[in-house]
C-alpha cells in the first residue's frame, strides 16, 4: 500500500488533499503546508486528519476551495474547509505571522501529494507559537510540544531554537552526552 492509499483510507477520499492543493494553486498566492502533516515530511510520520496551510494572502482562497467542492467556513484567523464525505480537515491560517512562511517553503511529497512545505525553521517557529497559545485546546498544545520534541530528536540543529526551560525533554537533549543526543 502506498502512502497516498494509506492516507486516503484514513480520510475517506482519495483526492481531498490534492484537491485542496489544487485550489490553493489556483489562487496564484504563495502557500505552504504547516502543522502535523508538514512535520511528517521531516520526521517519521504520525497520523493526523488535519491539513494546515499558511498563505501569503487570503484573496481568492474561499472561492477556490468552494469551486473545488469544499464546504468553507470563515473565522477571524483561519479559513476552514472540508469535502463532504472526507474526514480531512483543511485549515488555512490567515494570521499575518505565518505570511512569510510560503517564501521559504521547500517542495516535497506528503502522502503522495507534491506541494510546498514550510521550511523546518519556520515550521518549528509555528509550533512554538501554537504550543504557547493559551486559546488553543490543551490537547492541541501537547501535540505541538510532542512535534517539537520529535523534530529535535531527528534534527538536533533545531534544539538551539527552543528557549531553555520551555520543554524539559529538549533541555535534556542539550545536556545528554554534551552533544544534544
Amino acid at each position: 500500500m502506498t502512502e497516498a492509499q494509506f492516507f486516503s483510507k484514513l480520510t475517506g477520499d482519495e483526492s481531498d488533499l490534492q484537491r485542496a492543493v489544487n485550489a490553493l494553486q489556483a489562487t496564484k498566492q504563495p502557500f505552504c503546508l504547516i502543522g502535523g502533516l508538514a512535520v511528517n515530511h521531516y520526521v517519521d510520520p504520525v497520523v493526523t486528519l488535519d491539513a494546515d496551510f499558511a498563505v501569503a494572502a487570503s484573496q481568492g482562497v474561499e472561492e477556490a476551495l468552494a469551486a473545488n467542492g469544499f464546504v468553507v467556513e470563515i473565522h477571524p484567523h483561519s479559513i476552514n474547509a472540508n469535502l463532504p464525505g472526507s474526514r480531512l480537515r483543511i485549515q488555512i491560517a490567515v494570521n499575518s505571522c505565518y505570511g512569510g512562511f510560503p517564501q521559504h517553503a521547500v517542495q516535497a511529497v506528503v502522502f503522495g501529494v507534491h506541494l510546498p512545505v514550510a521550511a523546518l525553521d519556520d515550521l518549528v517557529q509555528g509550533k512554538l507559537w501554537a504550543m504557547q497559545d493559551d486559546r488553543r485546546l490543551a490537547s492541541k498544545r501537547l501535540k505541538d510540544r510532542a512535534d517539537i520534541v520529535r523534530i529535535c530528536e531527528t534534527h538536533q540543529n533545531i534544539i538551539s531554537m527552543i528557549p531553555l526551560g520551555l520543554i524539559a525533554e529538549v533541555d535534556a537533549m542539550r545536556t545528554k552526552d554534551g552533544d544534544g543526543r
